[in-house]
C-alpha cells in the first residue's frame, strides 16, 4: 500500500453512516424556524411562541456545488442528483431543559437524534419578538445551551458508569467500556468540555457512539444579526461571541457564520433577478449556501461523482471512507464484489475536459481497497459481479 493510500489515524465520533442529519437547535425566539423555513422552503410554525415547534420538523436540502453544477452543464444527463443534507427543526431548550423544563426531555431526544448542530444565536434587538430571558446576551445563551448539553450528558454517562461498576467483577471482559465511558465523564465534569474534544480511540469511539451524546456532536454557530447591523458587519457581540468559541473550542475549532434571518427569509420571496439586485444596492451578500455546506461538512460528509450523459449525481460518504465502502453507496454488490475504482479528480477533469484526455495526460487512475476517496473525486467501480451470484 502507498503512503498516498494509507488511511489517516483520525477518529470520528458519531454514526457510521452516510444517512446523516443536522439539527437547528437555540433557544426560543432566535429565528430557528425562520430558518429552517429558509433552508428548506417549507412552511413550518415559525411564531412568536415559545414552544410552538413541538415535534421535530425534518426536510431534505439540495447542497450546493459548483463542481456539480459544472458537470451538469458538460454531459447535460437526462437525471441529475445533487447531495443532500437532511436538516430538523428542533424547538427552543430553555434552562433546566436536562431535567425535563419546557419539554426538556423531549427536545433533547431530538437532539440526540441528530449527528450535528445548527446552534442558532441571537443578537437582534426586537421587542416585537421577546427573549425567553427578558434581554439579549447570547454569552448568557451559549452558555445556557452548552451547560444544558452537557449535565444531560453527564447523567447518561455516569449512569453507563455506575451500572457497568456492579457487574464489573463478573463480566471483566467490559473493562474497555467503563474504561471509555469513565474517561468520558472525567471530560464532562473535571475538565469541563464537551465529549468530542477528548482525544478518543476507535475502540473507545465504538461504545461512546452507543449514548449518542449530545456534546459529541459537531456545531456550527449562527449569529442571527439584524439586517441594518449585518450590511454593516457591526455589532458589539460579534467579538465576544468569537471569543468564547475560541476558547471553548480550542482542540477542534468550530465555524462561526453571522447572517440575518430576516433578510434570507425577505430574498426567498424574490425573484432571482430582484434579489440579486437588492443584494447589490445593499452591498451585502446572502450566506445560505454557505451554511448549508459548512453543515454537510461539519458532520464529517463528502461526496463522489458519477458522471455521464444518462446521470450525473453525488454520492454522500462519510469522510475518510475507503473504496470499496464508497462503492456500497451505490449498491451493496458494488462493495464486497469490488475490484478496484478508477479515479478522476474533478479539477482534472474540468481543466482537460474528457476522460480520454485525462487517460492520455496520466490523470486516471486505478485505486485499490485502502483508497481514501476524497471529496469531489470522479469514480468508475469495477467489480465482480459474476461472483457474487455463486454463493
Amino acid at each position: 500500500m502507498s503512503k498516498k493510500e494509507e488511511a489517516p489515524q483520525r477518529v470520528l465520533l458519531g454514526r457510521p453512516s452516510n444517512h446523516l442529519q443536522i439539527g437547528v437547535v437555540g433557544l426560543p425566539n432566535v429565528g430557528k424556524s425562520t430558518l429552517f423555513n429558509v433552508l428548506t422552503k417549507l412552511s413550518v410554525p415559525a411564531e412568536n411562541y415559545p414552544f410552538c415547534t413541538i415535534e421535530p420538523n425534518m426536510s431534505r436540502v439540495a447542497v450546493p456545488d459548483e463542481r456539480f453544477d459544472w458537470l451538469v452543464n458538460h454531459f447535460k444527463p437526462k437525471s441529475e442528483v445533487a447531495a443532500q443534507l437532511q436538516v430538523t427543526d428542533i424547538a427552543g431548550l430553555i434552562r433546566g431543559a436536562h431535567k425535563g423544563e419546557g419539554l426538556g426531555n423531549a427536545f433533547l431526544s431530538h437532539i440526540r437524534a441528530t449527528d450535528g448542530i445548527f446552534q442558532v444565536v441571537r443578537i437582534f434587538e426586537d421587542s416585537d419578538v421577546t427573549h425567553v430571558d427578558g434581554s439579549i446576551d447570547p454569552i448568557r445563551d451559549l452558555e445556557t445551551i452548552q451547560e444544558e448539553l452537557m449535565l444531560k450528558d453527564i447523567s447518561a454517562v455516569s449512569a453507563e458508569v455506575v451500572k457497568l461498576e456492579k457487574v464489573i467483577h463478573r463480566e471483566k471482559h467490559r473493562k474497555a467500556e467503563l474504561e471509555a465511558y469513565k474517561k468520558a465523564e472525567e471530560i464532562l465534569t473535571v475538565q469541563k468540555k464537551p465529549v468530542r474534544f477528548g482525544d478518543w480511540k476507535a475502540g473507545e469511539v465504538e461504545y461512546l457512539n452507543e449514548l449518542q451524546l449530545l456534546t459529541a456532536k459537531p456545531s456550527v454557530f449562527l449569529i442571527n444579526m439584524s439586517e441594518e447591523d449585518y450590511i454593516k458587519k457591526k455589532n458589539k457581540w460579534l467579538s465576544k461571541i468569537k471569543q468564547w468559541v475560541d476558547e471553548h473550542s480550542k482542540e477542534q475549532p468550530e465555524v462561526i457564520i453571522p447572517f440575518c434571518c430576516s433578510l434570507e427569509a425577505k430574498l426567498l420571496e424574490m425573484g432571482p433577478a430582484e434579489a440579486t439586485e437588492y443584494l447589490k444596492a445593499k452591498g451585502c451578500t446572502s450566506v445560505i449556501n454557505k451554511i448549508i455546506k459548512t453543515g454537510y461538512h461539519a458532520i464529517g460528509l463528502v461526496h463522489f461523482f458519477t458522471s455521464g450523459t444518462d446521470e450525473v449525481k453525488c454520492w454522500t460518504i462519510r469522510k475518510y471512507t475507503k473504496a470499496p465502502q464508497a462503492a456500497g453507496a451505490i449498491h451493496s454488490d458494488m462493495m464486497h464484489g469490488f475490484i478496484c475504482a478508477e479515479v478522476m479528480k474533478y479539477t482534472d477533469y474540468k481543466e482537460l475536459g474528457s476522460e480520454a484526455a485525462c487517460r492520455s495526460n496520466g490523470k486516471h487512475s486505478q485505486k485499490g481497497k485502502e483508497y481514501i476517496v476524497e471529496d469531489g473525486d470522479i469514480l468508475f467501480f469495477k467489480f465482480n459481479a459474476a461472483g457474487l451470484k455463486k454463493k
